[in-house]
């Protein structure tokens, strides 16, 4: 009896196994009927245009006043009083300290005494003579000889006292000096000593200046433009800046001076730029971004960035010829805004593969190419 339930459960677990096999036979072969056929992936490209890149370099530069003095003293003395301090503004010829040296004083007075003594030996001298040569006019009365000995007293007494005048002038040169005077317009920046402070020339009686004297109506805006950047400014070239003091706020400047040669350590050139600052919002020493226009007069191929390969060989595009891929060597220029300048033997109105790699060979046939603007 439990030989033949053993029987029937094997015929009754086998029919469904082979009906299984079965129909997953006739699955496959279904799934391997309905597969679709691959494509070639679509190209896209563009065709090729001239035209110009509208674009700007931005350079770093730096505000400084038009003109800038550090005043010192002329001679050793003292300061006596002083007329300005930090943000006087003043013109030029303002009296700016008195100082005071007693040596000198005295000096002028010897000096003042010593002229006025050579101009009486002088006087004294040449009435001698005038009175020899109304005498001389009588025949007989005055020798020659002693004619010219007091010509010659006169003419000698003449040059001391000429002597005597110049140093003179020396010492009220000098005591002159005791008035320190702006030599332009401007601000009063600094200023290192107070009254009855020991003063001189710079490295002697001073380590400091007096007075550090600003232009600041008109500043000097100073940019180095690498060499690579340096023709597309000229004379009169505008450009903008901004400062981080004004956000927002857009200043605008004129090329007055080129430097017409390129530094030796850095590769670029000076170029200064004037500023009007009537208002005197802008202040020396600010830091400007300096937007330069990059615009040429001639126009150029112009293709999306990812058109251009860049190789270990070379750089190429992939332009496409009757279907097929051909390399062409280029040199880019300008970037912006995702496209680039290229220059290399092509014409108006050819095809270029706009997202170019080095696996598109030479004469790969290209397959559904799309051609955009």
């Amino acid at each position: 009896m439990n030989n033949i339930k053993a029987f029937a459960l094997t015929i009754f677990c086998g029919i469904p196994a082979a009906l299984l096999l079965s129909s997953c036979g006739q699955t496959e072969g279904k799934a391997e009927n309905k597969s679709p056929v691959a494509e070639a992936p679509a190209v896209a490209a563009v065709t090729l245009h001239k035209g110009k890149l509208s674009s700007s370099l931005q350079i770093p530069g730096e505000l400084i006043a038009f003109q800038q003095v550090d005043i010192y003293a002329k001679v050793n003395s003292f300061v006596k009083k002083l007329n300005v301090d930090v943000g006087s503004e003043v013109s030029a010829g303002t009296l700016l300290a008195t100082m005071e040296a007693p040596e000198i004083s005295s000096q002028l007075a010897g000096a003042e005494s010593k002229l006025k003594s050579q101009e009486a030996v002088y006087l004294a001298s040449k009435a001698n003579y005038d009175r020899l040569h109304e005498t001389s006019l009588t025949p007989g009365t005055v020798s020659k000889n002693d004619l010219d000995i007091a010509l010659a007293r006169q003419n000698s007494d003449k040059a001391q006292l000429d002597a005597a005048r110049a140093a003179y002038r020396e010492i009220a040169d000098t005591r002159n000096y005791l008035e320190i005077r702006a030599p332009f317009s401007g601000v009063i920046t600094a200023r290192n000593v107070s009254a009855g402070a020991y003063v001189g020339p710079s490295g002697k009686g001073s380590e400091f200046p007096l007075f550090t004297l600003q232009e600041q109506k008109k500043l000097r805006l100073v940019i180095s433009v690498p060499e690579a950047y340096t023709s597309y400014l000229g004379n009169n070239s505008e450009v903008e800046f901004t400062v981080k003091a004004f956000t927002g706020k857009t200043f605008a400047a004129r090329v007055n001076r080129l430097a017409g040669a390129l530094d030796n350590r850095l590769r670029s050139q000076r170029i200064e730029m004037d500023v009007p600052n009537n208002d005197k919002k802008l202040l020396p020493g600010m830091i400007a971004e300096v937007h330069i226009p990059m615009n040429t007069a001639d126009s150029a191929f112009i293709v999306p960035k990812t058109a251009v390969v860049n190789s270990t060989v070379n750089v190429f595009v992939v332009r496409v010829v009757n279907g097929k891929a051909e390399r062409v060597q280029v040199q880019t220029g300008r970037e912006a805004d995702g496209n680039i300048e290229i220059y290399g033997n092509l014409n108006p109105g050819d095809t270029i593969v706009s997202v170019a790699t080095e696996e598109l060979r030479e004469g790969q046939e290209l397959k559904n190419v799309k051609t955009g603007k």
